[in-house]
């Protein structure tokens, strides 16, 4: 069990980021998106600080350059995911987003020379397909929602590269707390510059939005940064991909929606996806 901390890490994470996206519902029902991404990574950073201050003496210029980009990689992404969604449907953005799963080595493989093993081929493209199963009621063509989604799917992917790349020589916490704070400098001007305040008195939607903030923010990215130091990007990419399972499933619970057999099709494929991904031998494709 121990040999796969790290992908039970991962795993903790699509857990956490899943039952992100009831959170999410309720708060939207009190916030605007731009205030609930503002605010999120404004918690998350100021919780890191308040946590880990002792890993600040572990900034170091090359922390602060590689947390920038992470940090405004991040943000865009989720800027243009919540933009695209005011063109599409909710089905077609989840979907598109999740194909950061195929992206990631397709864009380490030809941009970053990194191996790509038959295993993690099959396991993303079943990942995939299963989140279609999960989350598609029809494409009937693309518009440009769809193709901001996919923009916000090829910065994802990049999040993922990049943070593998990056943590070589960084202490993980601490390229976390540049990540979030960046990212959060960039989501409060933009969420201010637009007219929306930060806080609305609701507790329903402030619990929400802490949730947010404190557990799928902080708590999600700082365990995806500490585990992606001993798990390649392939893999994290396709585990993260159950994050659409978990959802699924926090929805069910929680938000009451029906069980289909679509879904389980959809679940079943993606968890084919993760075993043959993590588990089987590697063979690099020549």
């Amino acid at each position: 069990m121990l040999k796969y901390k790290n992908q039970i890490g991962l795993f903790l994470v699509a857990i956490i980021w899943g039952t992100g996206f009831v959170a999410t519902e309720i708060a939207l029902q009190q916030y605007h998106v731009l205030q609930i991404l503002a605010l999120r990574f404004l918690l998350a950073a100021v919780l890191m600080a308040l946590f880990f201050h002792k890993n600040l003496k572990q900034i170091k210029k090359s922390t602060v350059k590689k947390g920038a980009i992470l940090g405004s990689v991040l943000y865009l992404a989720f800027l243009f995911q919540t933009i695209g969604l005011t063109y599409t449907t909710a089905s077609k953005n989840a979907f598109l987003t999740a194909v950061n799963v195929v992206l990631v080595p397709v864009i380490g493989t030809l941009f970053l020379k990194l191996p790509l093993a038959r295993n993690v081929v099959i396991g993303a493209v079943f990942s995939l397909i299963g989140i279609g199963f999960l989350s598609l009621e029809g494409l009937n063509g693309l518009n440009l929602g769809d193709g901001l989604t996919l923009i916000c799917a090829v910065l994802f992917a990049l999040q993922i590269l990049l943070t593998n790349t990056f943590l070589k020589n960084e202490d993980a916490i601490a390229l976390t707390l540049m990540q979030l704070t960046v990212a959060a400098l960039l989501a409060l001007v933009v969420s201010l510059i637009l007219g929306y305040p930060l806080i609305t008195f609701n507790v329903t939607g402030n619990l929400a939005v802490f949730y947010l903030g404190a557990v799928s923010t902080m708590l999600g990215f700082l365990i995806q940064t500490i585990c992606q130091k001993q798990v390649s990007s392939n893999q994290t990419a396709v585990i993260l991909s159950t994050e659409a399972l978990f959802g699924m499933l926090a929805s069910i619970i929680f938000l009451h929606e029906a069980v289909t057999f679509k879904m389980i099709i959809g679940a079943l494929l993606i968890f084919a996806g993760v075993i043959v991904t993590v588990w089987q031998p590697k063979k690099i494709l020549s």
